[in-house]
């Protein structure tokens, strides 16, 4: 059964049916005078934005597409290819649609069980997949000449989604428990220690059978990818050791080199971007839909302090907004990787800034600023209904630039609804810190967690 809206009285309409079940105390009025709760304003975003994985999901694997383009217009004919990371977003956006009730926990189970068996049997390298899958075969479709293999940050994000998927089917009835049995397995096959190129204190992000390492990526200094040295750690078939996290990933401590930008410490070094003190805000969501921030710390960093203050850098940045580019301000801000003019750019306060505003990197930050992202959301909402399509919020627009494509990507869609629910319920924070596995690797790395 499909279930869309597309146009903005189909939402209004929507909220009001939300509105109804609800009876949150805030609430909007809008310009016909209709009364809609904060609350299922966010459920609203929620069905929108789960629906890109739902409806949208290509049919062969069940899992999420890379992009989806409204338009019709498609770079190399790619409307079929599947990606991991966005995939592994996907799958704990069903779990908030079983939740909320957009699905049954049936139909949920079905689509996962689905996805599940398809993993199992599609191309992985010394266990971990690739970047991207075609959706029809399976088989790899490189994201570049010389990235045909795996994708260890990919895979990390995808393995974040199916133990969290796990936890919630942990208890079930018998064919519940044969998906948990599943997923152990394919978590189990994931070779962490083999991506450290024989030994380095490091992880190495890709390695091919055609190219072997000669993407030469080693993963340090802080970026998204902090939930591939948990679960490398977490594994307890193919563990890495400690020392790979704190020289490799932590850069011997260096790491936590932090500076002061728009009053606000950066906790780390954001390494890549040290000209300008602080990087896209996908930094502060993948690792976090599952690992929770608050109470969460290390060596280097207060987790939680140091993800709300990214929240807050980009807020406070589009306050002041040094390029005075048209619309940022308190009802519009947030950059981050995402489509813009130029193409595909990572966007964030700086050189780097290009006018473009990602939707998704405020919604995905409500956990860490309710009210900012609240008010950027009833901005898309009630007042630019013109950047909100079947699947939620366009990946990107700029009032400047007069810019604005009815378009998605999945790695921008699936954090929305997941951090949401992160921030309504704690769902995905609750299960996935529930494992036994990944409890015993925050521990041998050094993590203390006090919710």
């Amino acid at each position: 059964m499909k279930r869309t809206l597309t146009t903005a009285s189909c939402m209004v309409v929507l909220a009001l049916l939300f509105a109804a079940c609800t009876g949150q105390p805030k609430s909007t009025s809008t310009d016909s005078g209709t009364v809609i709760s904060d609350d299922s304003l966010l459920t609203l975003v929620q069905y929108h934005t789960f629906q890109y994985f739902w409806d949208g999901a290509e049919p062969v694997s069940g899992m999420a597409r890379e992009r989806i383009h409204m338009d019709g217009e498609y770079p190399q004919n790619d409307q079929n290819v599947v990606t991991l990371g966005g995939s592994g977003f996907g799958v704990m956006a069903i779990l908030t649609g079983i939740e909320r009730g957009f699905i049954t926990r049936e139909e949920g189970f079905n689509r996962l069980r689905h996805i599940v068996d398809y993993l199992a049997k599609a191309d992985r390298f010394h266990g971990a997949w690739p970047h991207w899958l075609d959706g029809p075969t399976g088989k790899v479709k490189p994201f570049s000449k010389k990235d045909d293999g795996g994708d260890l940050v990919e895979t990390a994000f995808m393995i974040q989604g199916l133990l969290t998927v796990a936890e919630y089917f942990r208890n079930g009835n018998e064919v519940e428990q044969q998906l948990v049995a599943d997923i152990t397995k394919l978590w189990h096959e994931v070779e962490w220690n083999w991506y450290t190129k024989g030994g380095e204190n490091v992880l190495y992000w890709h390695w091919s059978p055609n190219f072997g390492w000669e993407m030469n990526f080693p993963v340090g200094g802080y970026n998204e990818c902090l939930i591939m040295y948990v679960l490398a750690a977490s594994s307890p078939t193919y563990p890495i050791e400690p020392a790979v996290y704190h020289e490799g990933w932590a850069r011997g401590g260096e790491i936590a080199n932090d500076t002061v930008y728009y009053g606000l410490p950066t906790i780390l070094d954001f390494y890549e971007h040290s000209d300008d003190p602080t990087g896209p805000l996908f930094w502060a969501h993948y690792s976090y839909l599952g690992l929770n921030p608050k109470g969460l710390k290390d060596t280097y960093a207060n987790y939680w302090d140091l993800n709300r203050n990214h929240a807050l850098i980009h807020y406070n940045y589009a306050l002041d907004n040094p390029k005075g580019f048209e619309g940022y301000g308190e009802n519009q801000w947030g950059l981050t990787s995402s489509y813009s003019m130029r193409g595909y750019a990572g966007h964030h306060p700086g050189e780097a800034d290009l006018g473009v505003i990602s939707p998704t990197a405020a919604l995905s930050s409500f956990p860490y600023t309710p009210e900012e992202s609240m008010k950027f959301l009833k901005y898309l909402y009630f007042e630019a209904d013109t950047l909100v399509g079947e699947y939620g919020p366009y990946d990107a627009y700029s009032h400047s630039a007069k810019w604005m494509l009815p378009r998605y990507l999945a790695i921008d869609q699936g954090p929305i609804p997941v951090m949401i629910e992160n921030y309504r319920s704690g769902l995905h924070w609750n299960l996935f810190m529930k494992n036994e596995d990944v409890k015993r690797g925050l521990d041998k790395l050094g993590f203390t967690f006090e919710p």
